[in-house]
């Protein structure tokens, strides 16, 4: 965890304002442009961090980025969480969920009611803008108008699907935040219509390395089963998740592998069995492990892909800071020390 954290400290990957740009080109030795849903993702993982290592730096970094977002990238005007900030065109539904996860955690550890506010007010209007007349939420709108894209079935990002359930989350947590029970009811829709539509989702495309995104995409649906992993149909959906997902992984590794799957198909191992709805396969876990490892750089970041065994060119917060949880996680398991169970996934 120390290199991966070290990286996010000292890479800047983190800009001075608290943005978090989408990913480093190692090649062209550059940042991508700042993103909102990988500064929340990134405000999430700095409070990981703080909490599982008392270290201050990383919890001066979350509120960083926490500010970012509410006081730069927040429109009171439109109400809503941008994509990008420069510009502004385009909001997405799942980016939004995972702002409002990155502020609660946040606010979780500072009790600073602007972090909660910003994430209420990024909920409600979630659950107003992208409403969709047949009672799903449409995934990307356009601004300022908040006018829905055309969807294309043929893009996982651009179309409604069993993974919004992970942005879902939000309103989970700012349930238990607030205590505002209106924010049941569309997690309870969200998880409704993904419980439904999960079986199709894979493979979902004719191209394997498609397939592979997707897979990062479906393995998000399972992660947003977590918070009713209790209740019978959630188990079952996730124990028979995992094995379709690793399946798939397996299959199409040889000519395209991601980081960020490996290491949530292992977050989702690890949490099935301590939620009681799968016993873990250690022999498979420690695979996925021993692969996971591979892709960490000599700098602590990991890298997001590699193709036909060559090293795609990005450094991914998303995929390192997935990494950096999952192998913690697996390590506690291994010695018995379960105290970081309290965290969902980032």
């Amino acid at each position: 965890m120390s290199l991966a954290g070290d990286w996010f400290l000292r890479s800047g990957i983190q800009q001075p304002d608290g943005g978090v740009a989408r990913y480093y080109r190692t090649d062209l030795e550059r940042n991508h442009a700042v993103s909102t849903e990988i500064t929340g993702y990134a405000a999430s993982a700095f409070v990981y961090l703080h909490t599982t290592t008392k270290d201050a730096r990383y919890l001066d970094r979350a509120v960083s980025a926490a500010r970012f977002l509410t006081r730069t990238a927040w429109n009171p005007t439109t109400a809503t969480m941008p994509f990008e900030i420069d510009p502004p065109v385009f909001t997405y539904f799942f980016d939004c969920g995972i702002v409002v996860r990155g502020l609660v955690s946040v606010w979780r550890v500072t009790a600073d009611a602007e972090f909660l506010d910003a994430a209420t007010a990024l909920g409600q209007s979630m659950v107003r803008d992208f409403a969709a007349a047949d009672g799903t939420f449409h995934p990307v709108l356009s601004l300022p108008d908040k006018r829905p894209l055309e969807r294309d079935a043929a893009r996982w990002s651009r179309s409604p699907g069993c993974y919004q359930l992970k942005a879902a989350m939000g309103w989970y947590d700012l349930v238990e935040a607030t205590a505002d029970e209106h924010f049941r009811e569309p997690y309870e829709r969200v998880l409704d219509y993904s419980l439904g539509a999960c079986g199709g989702f894979l493979p979902g495309h004719p191209e394997r390395p498609k397939v592979m995104d997707r897979l990062h995409a479906f393995l998000y649906f399972l992660e947003g089963l977590l918070p009713r992993a209790q209740e019978p149909r959630c188990a079952a959906a996730i124990r028979e998740g995992i094995g379709r997902a690793a399946h798939h992984l397996r299959e199409i590794a040889p000519e395209f592998e991601r980081s960020d799957v490996y290491a949530q198909l292992l977050r989702m191992r690890l949490y099935a069995d301590r939620v009681g709805a799968l016993p873990l396969d250690h022999a498979a876990a420690q695979f996925e492990a021993e692969k996971l490892a591979e892709f960490q750089a000599a700098g602590g970041g990991f890298y997001f892909g590699r193709q036909a065994g060559a090293w795609l060119p990005y450094m991914n917060p998303v995929s390192t800071a997935f990494a950096l949880q999952a192998l913690e996680l697996w390590d506690e398991c291994r010695t018995g020390n379960a105290r970081v169970f309290r965290h969902l996934p980032i």
